[in-house]
């Protein structure tokens, strides 16, 4: 990667002659207006104008056209194309990166289908932007869980719960060994159960396990609000204890992620609330290798990918492209952490780790703990038992010999991923 350049893949569809409509986005998002004007010289395009780096034809995916589209349905073409962005059109700023690589482009008529696939930054980013603060490591040592997949849950019933009900449950669940809990995204500062109560609630549950124990669960308080709310709500969970805090990252966005990693003190577990939307329609929008680039480059510490067989849109193979483009390297930054959830119980370990061949993961199942038949422990059990099978090289059959917690989960879940 160029010290001065950023380069952007897009996915595009367009009835134009590919070259053509290629030169329109590169156009568009740097000097370009549809009729070359007067100051529009020769230096300043040379200097400033997005260039077209490659151009590769692809299939098309038979999907309609986004709606204005003009042009020939039937002379449409798609193309894998890459786009060079000076550096100097924005400097090292992730929203002004947006409007450059994600701006206008989505709404060029001459495009059937827009999507921004992967994008690759300058070191210039990383020295502007700090990245994770405790990745990996710094989250294995806060949950003390120096090995082995991170496991975890999220609070169930999701919204409901008075503040000392949801103490009760916590207490259960650190008692059942589990290493994380989070609230759920639907969860935030609302008057049933303000964040400032359930924090006054859960830490004295979790700070005398500790003290009894020598092992503090972490627990993601979600502090997803205006931005000018993120530092107090960061600091009430700070004060008392806690040692996560977690975000919903399209909802405050990539200047609210920052601003918050900037004062934290504490892993940012990212959630990914609301990605469907930008993501889902392969005609439009921004794929996961992307935007976890941002969402990380921004500061969290934990992202959400979805696991296999989960319960909503995404294929095992998109789930496990971004387990995967979670674990690459980014610049200098510190790894994070990809985040397993949705539709996860202990009888999918061995399929996951068989793809994955790594037990660097955050792994939450909900109704996978709660709905087990012998209660949360024995939910915790089978998910720690079965992912300690799957590492050690056993076979789901191995692991259901020795494990009555996996095997009664099948009983509830039905039959193991093999």
């Amino acid at each position: 990667m160029g010290a001065d350049h950023v380069v952007a893949t897009y996915h595009v569809e367009t009835s134009l002659p590919l070259e053509q409509a290629a030169e329109v986005l590169a156009g568009e998002q740097s000097t370009g207006t549809f009729v070359r004007v007067e100051r529009e010289s020769d230096s300043v395009r040379a200097q400033f104008a997005a260039q077209v780096e490659s151009l590769d034809e692809l299939p098309l995916t038979g999907a309609s056209p986004l709606p204005g589209t003009v042009g020939d349905t039937d002379e449409r073409r798609r193309a894998r194309l890459k786009i060079r962005f000076p550096l100097s059109n924005f400097g090292p700023s992730l929203p002004n990166l947006m409007a450059a690589v994600a701006g206008n482009l989505f709404e060029i008529k001459e495009l059937a289908a827009i999507k921004l696939i992967d994008i690759d930054l300058p070191d210039a980013f990383a020295d502007r932007y700090p990245g994770p603060q405790f990745g990996v490591a710094g989250t294995r040592r806060l949950m003390s869980r120096p090995e082995g997949a991170m496991l975890g849950t999220i609070v169930k019933p999701s919204i409901g719960l008075t503040p000392d009900e949801l103490a009760e449950l916590v207490g259960d669940l650190a008692e059942g060994g589990i290493d994380f809990i989070k609230d759920d995204e639907l969860q935030g500062n609302g008057p049933h159960a303000p964040l400032a109560e359930r924090i006054k609630a859960v830490m004295p549950v979790l700070n005398r396990h500790a003290e009894r124990t020598g092992v503090k669960p972490m627990y993601a308080f979600n502090i997803t609000d205006d931005i000018d709310q993120l530092e107090r709500n960061h600091d009430l969970v700070l004060e008392a204890g806690g040692t996560c805090i977690m975000v919903c990252v399209a909802n405050i966005g990539l200047a609210g992620l920052d601003y918050i990693r900037r004062r934290s003190q504490l892993p940012i577990h990212g959630h990914r609330a609301g990605f469907g939307a930008i993501s889902r329609s392969e005609q439009v929008g921004i794929a996961f290798r992307a935007w976890q680039k941002l969402a990380r480059m921004s500061g969290v510490d934990h992202l959400h990918t979805n696991g296999i067989s989960n319960k909503f849109y995404e294929s095992d193979a998109q789930v496990l492209a971004a387990i995967s483009a979670v674990q690459e390297p980014l610049l200098s930054t510190t790894p994070a952490i990809p985040v397993l959830s949705s539709g996860q119980w202990g009888g999918l370990a061995h399929a996951t780790y068989e793809a994955v061949g790594s037990t660097d993961l955050l792994v939450l199942a909900g109704g996978g703990i709660h709905g087990h038949p012998d209660g949360v422990r024995g939910g915790v059990d089978s998910m720690r038992q079965a992912w300690a099978s799957a590492a050690a090289g056993e076979t789901v059959e191995d692991a259901l010999r020795s494990s009555g917690a996996l095997r009664r989960a099948v009983e509830r879940f039905g039959p193991a991923r093999v």
